[in-house]
């Protein structure tokens, strides 16, 4: 993660809201994501170590590199990794706007749900190619919220939802940056982008997917921003509390969920 805001704040529910989406999306994003024994990975942005719990046994005998630069979230990191005893992950506080790594330092690159707050997500793309050998990889994924729809939908439902991208945009950031992935990848330089879609659709026959994604994970999201919404004049209260209460009546019987993430990867040529 960069200096700018991070619009979902740093406080222990948001830090459980992460754990949350990190399990219940853990097989979907991360099960083809495997790097070869004795590679060096860098992981920008590994924040509280959610996507780090996963993605280091995936390769257990490569050697990661996680960096944030916030030395509270890299605490909980390390906390997370020690209690799951993985060996194969070292940490280090570090912008990733100006990574301390000399050139070339690393095999491969991973990068998940960091661009999404950065003013300037080309400029990070570039200086994450600078510290990767030529012929590595780098590994981005991201969300988009405005591939979110839910049924039932209402004008209010969808008017919460709209406040979180809003107040993202504002701090500089972009929850729609899913959809822009394949261009941002190759304006920084990379080659042979191939973007993959992973769609998460709910019902009620998958009741896992509900309390982990559409409750513990997108509903409390839109929750997290009421303050910042209403005292900005986003949404009057009425209607941030109905619109909340219409997304959690999308999570009844006869209610669906959709969300697309976007998972790439290039390889730098240079």
């Amino acid at each position: 993660m960069s200096e700018e805001g991070y619009v979902h704040g740093y406080t222990e529910r948001e830090a459980a809201r992460l754990s949350d989406q990190a399990n219940t999306l853990a097989e979907l994003l991360h099960h083809d994501t495997q790097y070869p024994p004795g590679s060096k990975v860098l992981e920008a942005g590994c924040g509280v170590g959610s996507q780090t719990i996963f993605l280091a046994p995936n390769s257990p005998s490569a050697h990661f590199t996680s960096v944030d630069v916030s030395p509270e979230s890299l605490a909980q990191a390390k906390k997370a990794v020690a209690t799951r005893e993985i060996t194969n992950v070292m940490f280090k506080v570090d912008n990733v706007y100006e990574l301390s790594f000399p050139d070339n330092s690393f095999d491969h690159v991973f990068v998940c749900f960091v661009l999404e707050h950065l003013a300037e997500p080309v400029r990070a793309l570039k200086s994450l190619q600078r510290v990767l050998r030529p012929g590595g990889t780098i590994t981005v994924i991201e969300g988009d919220h405005g591939s979110f729809y839910s049924y039932p939908e209402t004008p209010e439902s969808r008017k919460a939802v709209q406040c979180l991208i809003d107040l993202q945009a504002q701090l500089g950031g972009n929850s729609l940056i899913g959809r822009q992935l394949y261009p941002l990848l190759i304006e920084a330089g990379f080659t042979d982008v191939q973007v993959s879609p992973r769609m998460v659709y709910v019902d009620s026959s998958r009741p896992a997917l509900v309390e982990g994604f559409s409750k513990q994970t997108f509903i409390a999201m839109t929750e997290g921003v009421r303050e910042p919404a209403l005292a900005n004049g986003m949404i009057s209260e009425e209607a941030w509390e109905k619109g909340i209460r219409d997304l959690y009546r999308a999570t009844e019987e006869d209610g669906t969920f959709c969300y697309t993430f976007f998972k790439a990867k290039g390889i730098n040529r240079q």
